[in-house]
């Protein structure tokens, strides 16, 4: 994919984009001239398709065993992951993910979860790290 037309002035060709809303522009003058108007990073297409709940499900966090617990350390080795972080890009993975955090009945969310390949494939990555 080529340049594209400077979306300021639509006139040149466009050698710089914005960086909270991606949008194209040739020059300081269009880039000031564009920050007249303030702007957002764009929404995309998945995020479009996921609806947003209004109200997130409350949930006390209990665990039936101490070492169900993840230690801070086990926490960062997983935020750090790299394997980890490429799976998370996964629109399904995300879904699901967010089926689970949004339902009134996590546990049985999370046997459906279970069925799915890339859930399990990203619990079993985030266990090994």
């Amino acid at each position: 994919m080529g340049p594209r037309k400077c979306e300021v002035c639509n006139e040149a060709l466009s050698k710089y984009k914005c960086p909270s809303c991606l949008v194209p522009y040739c020059s300081l003058v269009c880039f000031k001239k564009h920050k007249e108007i303030p702007c957002a990073k764009p929404v995309s297409s998945e995020e479009k398709s996921t609806p947003v709940p209004e109200s997130l499900v409350e949930r006390p966090l209990t665990a039936e065993q101490p070492g169900d617990v993840l230690q801070k350390l086990q926490l960062e080795a997983i935020a750090s992951s790299s394997e980890i972080r490429d799976a998370l890009k996964d629109g399904n993975l995300q879904k699901l993910i967010y089926n689970i955090d949004g339902s009134p009945d996590a546990e049985n969310e999370l046997d459906k979860a279970m069925g799915a390949e890339v859930f399990r494939t990203f619990t079993e990555k985030s266990i090994v790290t």
